[in-house]
Formats: structure tokens, sequence, C-alpha cells
């Protein structure tokens, strides 16, 4: 009988009930997680089919996180959010949208809500080996695996994991990879972090937002993505320190930021830039040196930068003995 299901979707159905593409097969594995002490909600996936971020992870502010994948269909990712800000909560979005799925079988979908409701579905046709596990404050899912209990693990990982949603959402995608993973190998992985910051401008409130499409290793280098954008991120919480005149809050977050990932150019320059406003002129001109060293561009770049952009840039300019081209 499975057989029989897999080949109609895959080879047979050409268009699905109410002129819908059949549905791809995006065989993977996941997670869905809330953060009891933060209240952000994070989903994370990997998968050996490309642009897996595209179709399978769904979250919103507030609200929850929703993972849709086996023989996905990605509308389950805004009805079910849909249902959930309407005030349904996540187990009964889920059942609604799957009683109205006649694909069902071979579906699976995991969802978590922003009270810590949570709940997940692997159809009876879900091509081995396919399961769940459902936990307080998170999911774990996977299909199509080399294993079994790949869920587990991933729990287990999650659980067992200090620190931000986001390193615990990276060791689960690790453990599931560990333990066996995607039968059929990597390609791509994915992840978001959503935390409720500004209402009204919904955007701010996506902190992490990352994908690897195609890659030999896609945790890995969602990984190093993730270590990149947390950088980033401590740089800009240095910018919005030094604005507000905390200069030593601005330098540690800036040295922890640049700590990250060392061998940046860009928060190297920045950094400097930052020295050079707070009156550190050797140090301004130390990192300036260096981030030309790493990458040449910026000595071409600070020879026309104004005085608004980097204050302080015509001292820098003759200390490295570079000319103004303004």
């Amino acid at each position: 009988m499975r057989r029989i299901v897999w080949l109609a979707l895959l080879l047979v159905v050409p268009i699905v009930a109410g002129g819908s593409p059949a549905p791809h097969l995006c065989a993977t594995f996941s997670i869905v997680a809330r953060d009891t002490t933060t209240g952000e909600i994070g989903v994370a996936v990997q998968s050996h089919w490309f642009s897996v971020g595209s179709d399978v992870p769904w979250a919103e502010a507030g609200v929850g996180a929703v993972a849709t994948q086996s023989f996905v269909e990605a509308a389950y990712g805004p009805k079910i959010l849909a249902r959930i800000r309407a005030g349904e909560s996540a187990t009964a979005a889920l059942v609604k949208e799957l009683d109205a799925d006649t694909l069902r079988a071979v579906r699976q979908v995991l969802v978590i809500d922003s009270k810590g409701n949570s709940g997940a579905h692997t159809g009876e046709e879900c091509i081995p080996y396919a399961g769940h596990h459902v936990a307080r404050d998170h999911v774990c899912a996977g299909n199509l695996l080399a294993a079994d209990r790949v869920w587990d693990r991933m729990s287990e990982a999650f659980d067992s994991t200090k620190g931000a949603i986001g390193e615990r959402l990276l060791a689960a995608l690790e453990a599931g990879q560990q333990a066996g993973g995607d039968s059929r190998g990597m390609q791509s992985a994915a992840m978001i972090v959503v935390r409720e910051i500004d209402p009204a401008r919904p955007w701010k409130n996506r902190v992490v937002d990352l994908r690897v499409e195609d890659h030999p290793q896609p945790i890995s280098e969602l990984r190093r993505l993730y270590t990149i954008q947390q950088a980033y991120t401590l740089a800009d919480e240095g910018d919005n320190a030094f604005a507000r005149k905390d200069y030593a809050e601005a330098q540690r977050l800036y040295n922890a930021s640049v700590q990250l990932v060392p061998l940046n150019d860009e928060l190297i320059f920045w950094r400097g830039s930052m020295k050079m406003g707070i009156g550190d002129e050797e140090g301004a001109a130390t990192d300036v040196r260096e981030a030309i060293r790493l990458n040449p561009r910026w000595k071409i770049l600070i020879a026309r930068l104004p005085e608004t952009i980097f204050p302080g840039v015509e001292t820098v300019c003759k200390h490295l003995a570079i000319e103004r081209t303004r």
C-alpha cells in the first residue's frame, strides 16, 4: 500500500485537489521550540533537499512555530499560525488543518505556540524511519531517516544544551545528524528564531533568519553563519551603547563581537571607528590597519569616508599615511 501511495504522489498525480501542484518529497528532520525564559520561539531543519528553508520552517513572534515536511504542504505554516493568532491552541490548529487535508497520511507537521502548547503529526504513510517526540517546550521529528529514534536523540540534545535557543536548536540538528540523519545525506538547512520586540514592526521580531541552500555540510555551515550573525548582533548592540554614551559597554560588546569572528575585517574596521569616537586614536589606527591587511579595499574606502560616517577619519588617515580623496 505504501509503495502505491508514494508512486502516485511522485509519478502520477501532477495536480492535487484545489489546483495546487503535487507535493514534493521534503524528507528531513526538524525541531520547533520555545525558550521558557526569554519567550523566544524557534524552528530549525536539515534535509537532503535543495533550499529546505523555503518550505519547511515557519515562525511568528508571540504566536508560534511550525515545521511542515515529508510530502510537504507549505500552507500548513501560515494557516496554523493564523489559527493560533486568532486564539486557537497549537494542537487544536494542527488537528483542524489535518482534518481538511486529504493527503494527511503522507504529511509530517510539528507545532508549538507561545503558551507552550505543542503537538505533532506523522502520517502512517510517511517513509520510515519516521516519527516524532513531543516534549514540554519542544517537538522533534523526522522522516526518511537512516535510523530509528533520531527524534529522541535530538530532544535529548536540546534538553542538555545550555544557552540561547539558537545554540540549542543547532545542538538538536547536530545530534540528529550524528544519530543517522536523512538517509540520502545532507544538502540544506535553516533556522528561524523570533522574539516579540516591536509588534508594530514585525520585521524586527525575527532575530535569527538563516538558510543554507546547498552545501555538503549544511549544519556546520549553519552554525558558522549563526556565529557570524551573533557577532554582528553584538556589534549592533555596541553601536547602540555608543549612541547612549556608554563607552565601556560599547567597547565590551565590540570586543566580544570581534572575538567571535576574529578575521572579520568589517567588524574590525568599525570597531576602529568606535575607538576613534571615544578618543582612542592608537586603537583606532591599529584596527583600521588590520582591516586593511585583511581586505585592502578598506584603504580605498577610508580615504573618502566623511566625518559623519567615521568621526575622526582625518586623524586616522594621517596616522596611517593614507591620502584623503574627498
